[in-house]
């Protein structure tokens, strides 16, 4: 006998809040506006389990014990309560951490003081140790035996690690970043993590995550001033020394740090601006009191930081709205202004065979893909680098050409030429001249066949990537040769249900993904795959040909005109509204990167 384990009213409220990652759900919901994975009020975070009921059928039992290894305060405690005392002594819950999507109960052989089960999973994701969720969809069987003690059926056999059914999960984990350095020095890198446990554990929990660093894929491509010898001296306390109910509400932080000593003004601001980030993203409010054995580390802040104090390392920022919103229409660049458009001066304004184009950040480098012309097999597509407001070269060809995207240093455009060559055209800033230089992609290359898209993150240090239309994210890393690679790329948008076609960075943990759908053509997902969330499709055409995204505006083109989705509208009156300025206009959204 099969029995699902995950109750009719869990099964909806999962397919509700996550689409698809895996088959278990079979289509992906519209949601109104995307929301993070639990969110901490001013109390504790769920915490609740159930204990072991007196006459609990086994299969009910079990299904009641992974509710309850959700709970991973004191080594899953309340999971351990529904094992014997000797399955309690030998139970290794650090193994690993199963997300499964489905838990089906297969029954076994029983007698009147023994039974036996099956539990197959669907998973949707293993937490790795330090909150790292990685996501996947794979199947697997576990044995688990249950026998009678004392009258009551408890776990008396089960294999090493633990299965937590989705549901569960997202009622008990709440999903963080935690913050490092860029290899520039001036961008903080979001690394996603899960953490469980009440408010007032919080700030421990994310301090202690940056001392330990990132996770293994981010490694080589950022800096962390909290690692080598840095340590915390005493309780993180409240900003006035109390020790309870820090990090709730009011009263801020206090953090006394070891092992400073030989790092300098900008070191010490890199790591003020690391805490402060991934406190106040985490909602754990200042003033942030942070020193250096016992004194400030900066002295003219002696009464504590304020994200103001760091707020040109605000991992929200952009420049988009300095540069503003461009597009790319019958083949040349256009600004677009309120309620028209204007041709961008220069080479790219002038064009009128441009077939994609980008913005560097700063707004004052453009590259773009012409169309040469020429016959085949002469190279159709030629990649044009230039200033916003002057004259353009060519600098690479070939038969396709990727949409450009700009580096964070805005020196160096990438692009993937026929599909596998990925280059970086870079700009020396002293003299202007412009070299192609390859990148290592054959971590991404050995996925498919074909990389149709390729998008920089903010920071530099990800890229997001269709390969034969599945969406993967990869790190960027720069060996001490200056030789830049593509490694550890992952699938994030397991599920998705058809090929992606477009994609961008909305922020630097969410990706927004146009895809080959008649139902819901753009969806957004983390950059750890944990999530993936329909966005509205009220008033857009099939099919959406193009996206670009900010933090606070995704813009798509679909098969009449482009059209924008304001992430600050009210949760009822959030749908796309064709771009004014556009009006009429066949065109391509651009924002800079």
């Amino acid at each position: 006998m099969i029995r699902s384990s995950r109750r009719l009213s869990r099964s909806v409220a999962v397919c509700a809040l996550i689409a698809a990652l895996v088959s278990g759900c079979a289509s992906l919901p519209e949601s109104s506006s995307p929301q993070a994975i639990g969110t901490l009020t001013d109390g504790a975070a769920p915490t609740s389990a159930p204990a072991p009921e007196p006459g609990r059928e086994p299969d009910r039992l079990l299904d009641d014990f992974f509710e309850a290894s959700a709970v991973s305060a004191n080594r899953h405690q309340a999971a351990r309560q529904f094992l014997t005392e000797d399955a309690s002594n030998t139970w290794d819950d650090g193994a690993r951490t199963v997300v499964a999507d489905r838990i089906d109960t297969l029954s076994g052989p029983r007698t009147a003081d023994s039974a036996q089960f099956t539990i197959r999973s669907t998973t949707a994701g293993i937490l790795a140790p330090g909150g790292e969720y990685q996501a996947g969809s794979d199947t697997f069987d576990i044995a688990i035996d249950m026998t009678r003690v004392d009258g009551q059926w408890r776990i008396s056999k089960l294999p090493p690690g633990v299965v937590i059914d989705r549901s569960a999960f997202m009622d008990t984990y709440q999903q963080r970043s935690i913050y490092f350095v860029d290899p520039l020095g001036g961008v903080l890198v979001p690394d996603v993590r899960w953490t469980s446990g009440s408010q007032d554990q919080l700030a421990n929990q994310l301090v202690q995550l940056l001392i330990d660093g990132p996770k293994s894929a981010l490694s080589a491509a950022v800096s962390n001033e909290l690692s080598d010898d840095v340590s915390i001296r005493g309780p993180i306390t409240k900003a006035d020394g109390q020790t309870t109910q820090v990090g709730v509400g009011l009263g801020g932080i206090r953090i006394d740090f070891g092992g400073l000593q030989n790092k300098g003004d900008r070191d010490r601001e890199l790591l003020a601006a690391q805490v402060i980030w991934t406190l106040a993203s985490a909602e754990v409010a200042g003033p942030y009191v942070l020193l250096a054995d016992g004194q400030p580390i900066d002295t003219t802040k002696p009464d504590g930081w304020t994200t103001a104090g760091v707020d040109s390392f605000d991992p929200q920022s952009s420049t988009n709205e300095s540069v503003g919103l461009h597009a790319l229409a019958s083949g040349r660049l256009l600004h677009v202004e309120e309620s028209a458009t204007t041709p961008a001066p220069g080479y790219f304004g002038q064009a009128r065979n441009l077939r994609s184009v980008a913005l560097s950040n700063d707004g004052t480098l453009v590259a773009g893909v012409a169309d040469t012309g020429r016959p085949a097999p002469a190279p159709s597509s030629t990649l044009m680098v230039g200033s916003y407001d002057g004259g353009a070269f060519p600098v690479a060809e070939g038969q396709s050409i990727t949409r450009p995207t700009w580096g964070a240093d805005d020196n160096a455009a990438w692009a993937v030429i026929d599909g596998t060559n990925v280059i970086r055209a870079a700009r020396d800033p002293s003299t202007g001249q412009v070299s192609v230089i390859p990148v290592d992609a054959r971590a991404v290359t050995t996925l498919g066949t074909r990389i149709t898209e390729l998008r920089l993150a903010r920071d530099g240090v990800r890229a997001a990537l269709i390969v034969d239309g599945v969406v993967y994210v990869a790190t960027v890393v720069r060996d001490p040769s200056g030789v830049y690679s593509l490694t550890a790329p992952r699938a994030v948008a397991i599920g998705l249900g058809s090929d992606a076609t477009s994609l961008d960075w909305s922020t630097g943990e969410a990706i927004v993904i146009a895809r080959v759908a008649t139902d819901t053509p753009v969806v957004q997902v983390t950059v750890d795959g944990s999530r993936m969330d329909a966005l509205p499709s009220r008033n857009l055409t099939n099919p959406v040909l193009a996206v670009d995204a900010s933090p606070e505006t995704e813009y798509v083109a679909d098969a009449r005109a482009v059209f924008a989705l304001n992430n600050a509208d009210p949760v009822g009156d959030r749908y796309w509204r064709e771009v004014t300025g556009l009006a009429g206009v066949k065109a391509v959204p651009i924002l800079p990167g």
